[in-house]
């Protein structure tokens, strides 16, 4: 019997947390938008009514929820999905470098405490879906072999 991934399954649920504290943000509206480090424009669109700056926040709840969806396949907690390795990877990549994107930050400005909690978060959800998916790597391939390796 195989470990469980835990390092897949902590990611999972760290996206799926993200999505709810993006609902989270469209139910809290334009004070929330500014607080989340959405932007003015967002936060102004949603006080007019607007309807973009949800639309868009639901894009990004839906987003992570199919990641989240990803590393539990991953896991092996639901059955397999499509592209398992690609999708795994590029999740990882995704997140590793909006992680990293507080490199630039620190040496062109000061960043703010958003930028560098956010990007120190977002760092943590790469490392996880990483070593997750280095360590899920051999089962990925959706292709079984017998015990005598054919």
């Amino acid at each position: 019997m195989n470990r469980p991934n835990y390092w897949l399954i902590a990611g999972g649920w760290l996206s799926l947390a993200a999505a709810a504290l993006h609902l989270a943000v469209i139910a809290g509206g334009p004070e929330w938008y500014r607080f989340f480090g959405a932007g003015e424009g967002m936060a102004q669109a949603a006080e007019r009514g607007e309807l973009t700056p949800h639309l868009i926040t639901l894009g990004i709840v839906a987003m992570l929820a199919t990641w989240a969806a990803y590393a539990f396949a991953g896991a092996g907690l639901i059955r397999r999905l499509p592209l398992m390795r690609t999708a795994l990877v590029a999740i990882s990549a995704v997140y590793l470098l909006r992680g990293l994107g507080i490199v630039p930050m620190l040496i062109v400005a000061e960043p703010t405490a958003f930028g560098l909690w956010s990007s120190l978060i977002v760092l943590a959800y790469g490392i996880a879906y990483a070593v997750g998916t280095w360590r899920a790597w051999p089962t990925l391939s959706g292709h079984t072999r017998s015990k005598a390796g054919t």
